[in-house]
This record gives C-alpha cells, sequence and structure tokens, in this order.
C-alpha cells in the first residue's frame, strides 16, 4: 500500500461528509501520527467544508496536554499511545473547535517504539455530541511508517462512520475499547 491513501479512503470519507451533512453536524480532528492525513482525506472529499470545521496536529505530548487538555497525569504515567489520551483528544479538539463530532489518532508510526509501545501500535477515538460518549479502538498494524500512518487514517475514519451510523439508535454510549489487528481485520472486545 505504501503511504498513499487507498482507494477506500476518500468513499469512506465522503459518507462521513455526507452522513455529517445529512445531521447538519460538524467534525473536527486532533491528530499525532498522523499528522493532518486524516484532515487531509477529509477535506479532499468534495462539499468537506459543510462538515469539516478544523483539525490541531498534536505530535508533541506538550501540545496534546497544553492545547487539547489531555490530563498532563495521564501522559505521565500512560505516554501518549494510550486509548484514554486518545479518547481525550478526540472530546478536546471537538471543544477546542466547537464541532459535533471529534476524531483523533496517537500512536507508534516507527522505526522506533515510543512509551513503551511497539511500531504498530495505534489508537483511534471518536467523541460524538452531547453526551453520546467516547469510543477508543486499539489497532496493531504491520508495516512500514507509511503504511501504518495509511491504515491508521482509514481506521479512523471507519469508525467516525460507524459511529455516526450507530449513534442515535442506541443512546449515549459509555467509553469502550475495541481491539484490531493488522490481518485479520478482526474486531476484539
Amino acid at each position: 500500500m505504501g503511504g498513499d491513501l487507498s482507494a477506500a479512503e476518500p468513499a469512506v470519507a465522503e459518507q462521513v461528509l455526507e452522513l455529517l451533512n445529512r445531521r447538519g453536524e460538524t467534525v473536527a480532528a486532533a491528530e499525532s501520527l498522523t499528522g493532518g492525513l486524516v484532515a487531509a482525506a477529509l477535506t479532499a472529499a468534495p462539499g468537506a467544508s459543510r462538515s469539516f470545521v478544523g483539525s490541531v496536529t498534536a505530535y508533541a505530548t506538550a501540545v496534546k496536554r497544553e492545547v487539547l487538555g489531555v490530563a498532563g497525569d495521564l501522559l505521565a504515567e500512560r505516554g501518549a499511545v494510550d486509548a484514554e489520551v486518545a479518547r481525550q483528544l478526540a472530546s478536546g479538539v471537538r471543544g477546542l473547535i466547537g464541532a459535533d463530532w471529534g476524531v483523533a489518532t496517537t500512536g507508534v508510526a516507527g522505526p522506533e517504539p515510543q512509551d513503551g509501545q511497539p511500531v504498530g501500535t495505534v489508537y483511534v477515538a471518536v467523541s460524538a455530541p452531547g453526551t453520546g460518549g467516547v469510543v477508543a479502538q486499539r489497532l496493531n498494524l504491520r508495516g512500514d511508517r507509511a503504511t501504518i500512518r495509511a491504515e491508521s487514517v482509514r481506521a479512523a475514519l471507519v469508525l467516525l462512520r460507524n459511529e455516526l451510523v450507530q449513534h442515535g439508535h442506541r443512546g449515549p454510549r459509555a467509553a469502550q475499547d475495541t481491539e484490531q489487528n493488522g490481518d485479520d481485520g478482526c474486531l476484539q472486545p
């Protein structure tokens, strides 16, 4: 796959934007390892300006804490590669930018492990409007740096699309974690 977005990303991004537009809702992104690729995928879709309001590339830990409000004690204790950090990033960007939805990525693209986590450990999260809850998904990805980043974008967009589809059908969600491994794509609670 290399670092290019696969053919699936534009379709998923367009689906996300269509769902948001139909509801009159907006989304913002907080990105660490993806460095703006989620925002790029969303803004590449026609009509993105109706629903995508902005993003923060929070590559440094200090930006995660000081700009997006991730708890300093959480970052000190667990590091930046963590499900709760991803949830706080998604909620933080939602509040900072004033969007209805927040989507976030944090993880290790390589080439070296980070915060005790191996290369390919990634968390994506989505924060829903109001008391809709925040969900996080752990990914165990394989490949080079570009592949891990591209797969992280895909996973973040798919999680956002799935939450948009499911939101409102079940009522508010509590924080939830799932896990996905690189090859089989199976979700494990």
